[in-house]
């Protein structure tokens, strides 16, 4: 079938679905492969349903294909935790090459996350590529690279995953990052080159919206604060239930402010799903206001990517783009510190676009400054003292300080932060720290694997006698940036 499908095609077929949950997962439905044409499901459906003893799941098994739903890997020997990491890689590598229900075509093999997701994400990707250079597996790091352009190129960024339903929003910038990635182990300079175009197109995805902003508004993934200056927030484009969480958001909606679907999904933009980071009391999710923040993170990852832009433009000559780009980014490196250090507590947090101010929540995205080399040496010293005393514990750095039972929350420590951890206290000299924090997550990981011959998706920091939990889902093995971030830290 050539068709792509989208979810509101079948949306009536869906919504029952959804809402009668004949499915443990709400994702099962959003993966489904239609086996015949659309309207010929839907005028089905209409007739069907109306007889006595109609059965839905019955219906939607006969009429839908679920390859591949859920990926678990059992192994009949327990092999040492490096070998099997190796051995997942070709486990975990999936092609797309021709359209399949709502899966997006891609043009080269890989690597998915595991457990129920079976297509590619965006920020995981790098995390994935970490591990792959240790493995190195370039060609399969130059894949991700080419799908990632790809999907630039023809969508005009990178979505949350390539499937048509996250076509909304993206996810953390990390494209800039994936080259200066493949330039580490090939140093060949004409990386930068060859995808300049896509590095320019992320960006107008990003700034998109900049010339029509007056003071204290925000359009799209752009914000102009009370003062006039520029700076980037999540967002996504739709404002309905997400359909791979569809039942929870329409509970969750009740007793919730006017864009609450945007907001959740603009949280998801950010890949924290969720966190006490965006709710305005701290603690409930009815209360999320993604939209009114700027966050440091993602403005950190921008500046990232208009520092790579001047570079790639220098590298060809192009002076004037070199000025504008240099410019862009000098200038975003200053609103960094203006907007996202906190004096009062020496860290760094998002910025509160309507209240003029850094939000209350302390959260580990204080660390991007530090892994780009944007904190002075005395904002260094004290994000590392805060990370030491509020962040690392025996199983690793949690994401927050507050434990809600949200997934993005204290006690779960998850894979990207530790390198980030590890690689930001080694920017700034802290090397007895960052080496505290690989082992402590490294231990618990390796304490896992021995007990369950799995890797997670996340761990517990807290309490290292058991797996991690939380969340809207169970957690999931596989498991993609687990495996790339372990390989990373045991061999720096």
């Amino acid at each position: 079938m050539n068709k792509q499908l989208y979810i509101k095609d079948i949306q009536s077929l869906f919504d029952d679905v959804q809402r009668s949950e004949i499915f443990e997962d709400q994702k099962m439905m959003t993966d489904a492969v239609p086996l015949f044409p659309i309207e010929e499901i839907n005028a089905k459906y209409e007739d069907e349903k109306q007889v006595n003893g109609f059965n839905l799941k019955a219906f939607v098994l006969s009429n839908f294909d679920f390859l591949g739903a859920k990926i678990s890997i059992q192994r009949e020997d327990h092999l040492p935790i490096e070998e099997h990491i190796e051995k997942l890689w070709d486990e975990l590598t999936r092609t797309a090459y021709e359209e399949k229900g709502t899966l997006l075509k891609l043009p080269k093999p890989y690597v998915v996350p595991g457990g129920r997701f079976n297509e590619f994400f965006y920020w995981d990707s790098y995390f994935i590529m970490l591990g792959l250079q240790v493995s190195g597996r370039m060609e399969m790091m130059e894949n991700i690279i080419e799908n990632c352009s790809y999907l630039i190129q023809t969508v005009g960024f990178v979505p949350n995953a390539s499937r048509t339903h996250f076509l909304s929003r993206s996810q953390p910038p990390y494209f800039s990052l994936m080259l200066d990635l493949l330039f580490e182990t090939t140093k060949d300079k004409n990386i930068y080159l060859k995808y300049y175009d896509t590095l320019e197109k992320e960006y107008a995805f990003w700034m998109s919206g900049i010339g029509h902003l007056e003071n204290g508004s925000g359009i799209k993934r752009v914000v102009k604060t009370i003062n006039g200056d520029i700076l980037n927030r999540y967002y996504d484009a739709e404002n309905e239930p997400r359909p791979e969480s569809y039942l929870i958001d329409i509970e969750d909606s009740e007793n919730a402010g006017k864009e609450f679907y945007r907001n959740i999904r603009s949280a998801c933009e950010s890949g924290w799903d969720f966190s006490s980071r965006w709710f305005a009391d701290g603690e409930h999710i009815q209360t999320i206001e993604t939209l009114n923040l700027a966050e440091v993170d993602l403005n950190c990852l921008l500046w990232h990517l208009e520092n790579t832009l001047a570079k790639s433009s220098k590298l060809q000559n192009l002076a004037e783009k070199e000025d504008y780009y240099s410019g862009r980014a000098a200038n975003r490196r200053q609103l960094i510190t203006k907007y996202f250090w906190d004096e009062n507590s020496g860290i760094y947090k998002d910025y509160h676009t309507k209240k003029n101010t850094t939000t209350s929540s302390e959260h580990i995205a204080a660390l991007y400054p530090l892994f780009l080399g944007l904190a002075t040496p005395e904002q260094a010293k004290s994000v590392a003292d805060h990370i030491e005393q509020k962040f690392l514990f025996p199983g690793g750095l949690v994401t927050t300080t507050k434990k809600t039972g949200q997934q993005w929350d204290l006690p779960n420590a998850w894979a990207p932060y530790q390198w980030m951890g590890f690689k930001a206290m080694k920017n700034y000299g802290f090397d007895d720290l960052a080496v505290k924090i690989k082992n402590n997550w490294c231990a618990n990981v390796e304490r896992v694997y021995q007990n369950t011959g799995k890797l997670m998706e996340k761990y517990n920091a807290l309490d290292i006698e058991t797996v991690a939990g939380g969340g809207e889902y169970p957690n999931q093995d596989g498991f993609g940036w687990t495996n790339g971030v372990y390989l990373k830290l045991k061999n720096n």
